[in-house]
């Protein structure tokens, strides 16, 4: 019999089982990522039913976003002496002007930080560009750096069970980018001047999306979008807003594999993005 959870409920199921269990680690070795998508991808009739819904309340911030460089000086050193540490010259471009493939084709080609010369593709987004929710991570990754997609490997996977259990899919309601566009060698943390020049790619992207919700996952998502240098779990909790956008922080789903014990946490998040989306 097999043991493949098979809809929203049962992801719930079975993530609050992980939960209630207390495992230190949540193994999902036995899914490939088509079986997921496949699990995901049922959770499109609810979703499909509610877009058509009437207007909706929602609940805005209680601390309005401000400038992201507040987050820039808790973001690690500006460089790394291991590496070398001229930095691409960044052109002077207008952002707020182009066009969605404008900005992608920007992107592909971009020699604006040290990160260019060590990526193998860059991962500019996954999902629906005319998404409800947004997820915004932190960087990509060895898988996501191999296939150009963000959220693939692992903590992919997980992040595909973890929206399919409040109804969500990247393929029909979802977007997913990173603050950054290019993978840290070693999967290091993102270094200040990264964030600080690779931000205005992801500024235009909420922009051009213009999801109802965003949904931060990772410390520096989390500390970028609200504007302020809180630990995570001081941050999680509260609804904010970006440019006039609900927002919502989390856990990276990353963290949650090494750390079950924070699945718990998670799953509050997860209730209280469903509340927002849902006008509650």
């Amino acid at each position: 019999m097999s043991t493949e959870p098979r809809g929203a409920r049962e992801v719930a199921r079975f993530l609050r089982q992980q939960r209630d269990l207390g495992l230190d680690e949540i193994f999902l070795e036995r899914f490939t990522r088509e079986q997921i998508l496949r699990v995901v991808g049922e959770a499109r009739t609810r979703v499909a039913t509610e877009q058509g819904a009437g207007a909706r309340e929602t609940t805005h911030a209680q601390e309005t976003a401000r400038r992201p460089a507040a987050v820039l000086e808790h973001a690690g050193p500006r460089s790394d002496p291991s590496e070398d540490d001229r930095v691409g010259i960044a052109p002077e471009v207008d952002f707020t002007r182009l066009k969605y493939a404008e900005l992608a084709a920007l992107a592909e080609g971009c020699q604006r930080c040290r990160l260019a010369k060590g990526r193998t593709r860059v991962v500019f987004s996954d999902g629906n560009p005319q998404a409800r929710l947004m997820v915004v991570g932190e960087a990509p990754g060895a898988n996501e750096d191999r296939t150009g997609l963000p959220f693939v490997g692992q903590a992919g996977k997980f992040l595909d069970l973890l929206l399919a259990a409040v109804d969500l899919s990247r393929k029909d309601s979802v977007y997913i980018c990173n603050v950054l566009k290019c993978r840290p060698p070693g999967n290091r943390d993102p270094m200040a001047d990264e964030i600080e020049l690779c931000s205005p790619f992801l500024k235009r992207q909420i922009a051009l999306v213009a999801p109802e919700v965003i949904l931060a996952v990772g410390t520096f998502a989390a500390q970028l979008l609200t504007g302020m240098t809180r630990p995570l779990g001081k941050l999680r909790g509260t609804v904010y807003a970006y440019e006039g956008v609900p927002l919502v922080v989390t856990y990276h789903p990353a963290a949650l594999l090494r750390n079950a014990g924070c699945t718990r946490s998670t799953w509050d998040d997860l209730q209280l993005l469903r509340q927002v989306m849902d006008g509650s």
